[in-house]
């Protein structure tokens, strides 16, 4: 969403970094969230998809910020997937457009005033 996501795959460092969850998080979430199947390189290196990268931003969603537990996320996302994917996305947009405004407010109150 926030973060334009160009490449194919990307290493669980970089996913840890733009998600800003601990990679042992990520981690357990695998085990936890039969959704959550990152390809594995030859090397068994983790390769997350754009696709899984969402996945993780929606329950951490879940998780960090509605304060959920591992199983009441679970359940969540199984009765209502469709509309916790939306209200995920609603969020974020909201939350795109209040830092846009609170920059553009940042910018006016920076200004010289014209009286």
């Amino acid at each position: 969403m926030a973060d334009s996501l160009d490449k194919r795959y990307y290493k669980i460092s970089d996913v840890s970094e733009m998600l800003g969850l601990p990679i042992p998080t990520i981690r357990f979430w695998e085990g936890q969230f039969s959704e959550l199947r990152p390809k594995r390189s030859d090397g068994g290196t983790r390769r997350y998809t754009p696709a899984d990268i969402e996945r993780l931003r929606v329950i951490r969603f879940l998780v960090k910020e509605k304060g959920l537990k591992i199983e009441a996320a679970k359940e969540h996302l199984r009765k209502n997937r469709h509309a916790v994917e939306k209200t995920h996305e609603v969020i974020g947009r909201l939350r795109d457009i209040r830092r846009k405004l609170t920059d553009l407010l940042d910018a006016l109150e920076g200004r010289p005033s014209k009286s």
